[in-house]
């Protein structure tokens, strides 16, 4: 008893640790394999061990959860050891469905595919015709499944599976009875469909990773509130006068007026403040109205950073992402792209991308 308790304790600590992982919902002809199965058998009791049954089939199985699947198999029986000498070449067909339990799956949890090497427990009844006398018998399966998963998907599987298959009424009464049983070992592979999900097998989500992700989502939206509400993050725009021409139009347009109706000032004749929603590299009305006064054929270099809510890897990739929006729309309207380099977070603002056109 108190082996069974410490055997409950244990699986409980499993199913707690695994606790925030859930499986996505399949449809139901989802998690379908089908293949063939071959292999030898003698009889349990031994007295004569050969010639050995020669045996094999098909077999089909249907998983309803990373844990629990049925499997339905067909086998034909070739020999006649323990037969009663049949004439038929095939001496006997065995139709069975059995449950299986993935005990990887159970004791381990699923990661959201397939192990390399799996083991499974596998019981189940069926039904035996033996052909030359014409005789019928409820049978019974107890095995296990020994599976190598292989494949970029895991879509293929070879499954060596010892088994005792027991022939129920090979005595009088329905009985497990070692005289009328069946010592088997068979090696299958099984094909694995693609399922609705595209892949192979079940898919995972870690609610775990989620809820923190929103967590972090949360707190930057508060933060975010917590600002002034007009312009979240900025982009600087800085032109250098390249000539007569672009200076008569940088002093032109010195100050501009938004459509939101800020008006923004260039802090020496040629820089727009160009505003990005916050975690956002596109290009808003707002930015195209302030970017389009950028003359054609101006050379530019664009330098753009993120606020420092992130990590490391995401600012850097979102102040790349901000200069490649900028230097896309400028060269789309004729001006003449230099360079566009995103540098993360800017160390004296935490939060503004600087803009230069250049000669």
């Amino acid at each position: 008893m108190k082996k069974l308790f410490l055997m409950l304790a244990l699986f409980s600590a499993v199913l707690s640790a695994n606790a925030q992982i859930a499986t996505e919902n399949s449809n139901a002809l989802d998690n379908i394999g089908v293949g063939i199965t071959a292999g030898v058998s003698t009889p349990l009791d031994f007295n004569s061990v050969f010639p050995l049954n020669l045996n094999g089939g098909i077999k089909v199985t249907k998983d309803f959860t990373p844990t629990f699947g049925v499997q339905f198999e067909g086998l034909a029986v070739f020999n006649d050891n323990h037969f009663a000498d049949m004439k038929t070449m095939v001496k006997a067909t065995n139709i069975g469905l059995n449950g299986a339990i993935n005990l990887s799956n159970a004791f381990w949890g699923y990661m959201g595919t397939p192990r390399t090497w799996e083991v499974s427990a596998v019981a189940g009844i069926g039904w035996l015709r033996a052909w030359d006398i014409k005789d019928n018998s409820l049978t019974a399966k107890t095995g296990a499944d020994i599976a190598f998963n292989f494949g970029r998907a895991k879509q293929h599987s070879l499954v060596l599976t010892p088994a005792v298959y027991w022939n129920l009424h090979k005595i009088d009464a329905i009985q497990f009875n070692k005289n009328g049983a069946q010592l088997a070992l068979n090696l299958s592979y099984i094909y694995h469909f693609r399922t609705s999900n595209g892949t192979h097998h079940f898919k995972t989500y870690d609610i775990g990773a989620m809820i923190s992700e929103i967590d972090r989502l949360n707190g930057a939206l508060a933060e975010c509130e917590s600002r002034e509400p007009k312009v979240i993050e900025k982009i600087v725009v800085k032109e250098v006068v390249v000539n007569k021409e672009a200076a008569n139009q940088s002093s032109a347009t010195n100050t501009i007026t938004t459509p939101t109706g800020a008006t923004v000032r260039a802090n020496d004749g040629s820089q727009w403040i160009v505003p990005f929603a916050f975690d956002s590299s596109k290009i808003s009305q707002e930015a195209k109205f302030i970017l389009e006064r950028i003359g054609e054929n101006t050379v530019v270099d664009i330098t753009a950073t993120a606020s420092p809510s992130g990590s490391k890897a995401h600012n850097q990739w979102l102040s790349e992402a901000r200069a490649k929006a900028v230097a896309d729309f400028l060269s789309r309207r004729g001006v003449k792209v230099n360079s566009a380099v995103g540098k993360g977070v800017d160390a004296v603002s935490g939060k503004t991308a600087i803009v230069t056109v250049a000669q």
